[in-house]
């Protein structure tokens, strides 16, 4: 058998020394499989973000194993770990974190930019990602210029840019109304069944959760419930 895309053995995360430590994760156990889509939700404090934090190699645990296609993470350096964050990790935040004076188009281009791509390949690949979110034809609009759905949707195609194994998304739909939010979800479903991105998605609303096929709940630094959604 194949190993899992993701799997975390054992892993915890403790903040601070002696009496001001806090261990946000307290032995963590999660496989993922390639092609899944998994919410992860808890209560505030519950150690979804620091869970989040280590799949993104943003941070590296206290103890444990973290494997990504079977390679122990948290023995690779840090130009290392860079290297596999910009290969095969695609992110998406709550706030879009847009660059204000530049088009659609060039934000999407950033992480090729970063990887020395030429401009032409940016150029194609960019627009690409963008018609795949529904924005075709809104390359050169800057971000003042678009919806607040608009501009996750531009956040979305910067991140499945680069053809990325996993899609990270925190709170992708906190920023938005209600009708956006479902657009959203909508959109991460369709790149997930259609393109085959891994997406992990952290959320504390419910509804939201419910477009993803699994869902993981943290409880005080430990994984409290992992169960399949109704979605076919």
């Amino acid at each position: 058998m194949s190993a899992p895309l993701i799997e975390l053995r054992g892993i915890t995360k403790t903040y601070g020394q002696g009496q001001a430590a806090f261990q946000a994760l307290a032995g963590v156990d999660l496989k993922i499989e390639a092609g899944e889509f998994v919410a992860v939700m808890g209560p505030s404090g519950s150690g979804k973000s620091t869970a989040m934090n280590l799949l993104g190699c943003l941070d590296t645990p206290t103890s444990g194993e973290y494997r990504f296609q079977g390679i122990n993470v948290e023995q690779l350096d840090r130009n290392q770990r860079a290297l596999l964050r910009r290969q095969c990790l695609g992110f998406v935040f709550q706030g879009f974190n847009l660059l204000a004076r530049t088009s659609a188009q060039e934000n999407v281009e950033l992480p090729l930019l970063y990887r020395g791509e030429p401009a032409e390949a940016r150029h194609t690949a960019a627009r690409a990602a963008l018609a795949k979110v529904g924005l075709d034809g809104w390359e050169t609009h800057t971000p003042a210029e678009l919806s607040g759905g608009q501009q996750q949707r531009v956040a979305i195609a910067r991140a499945i840019v680069t053809n990325p194994l996993v899609l990270l998304a925190d709170e992708p739909t906190g920023n938005l109304d209600s009708k956006r939010s479902h657009e959203i979800m909508e959109l991460l479903g369709r790149l997930n069944s259609e393109q085959g991105i891994t997406i992990i998605m952290v959320t504390h609303e419910p509804d939201m959760a419910q477009y993803a096929r699994r869902i993981v709940h943290f409880v005080d630094g430990l994984v409290d419930s992992d169960s399949a959604t109704e979605v076919a």
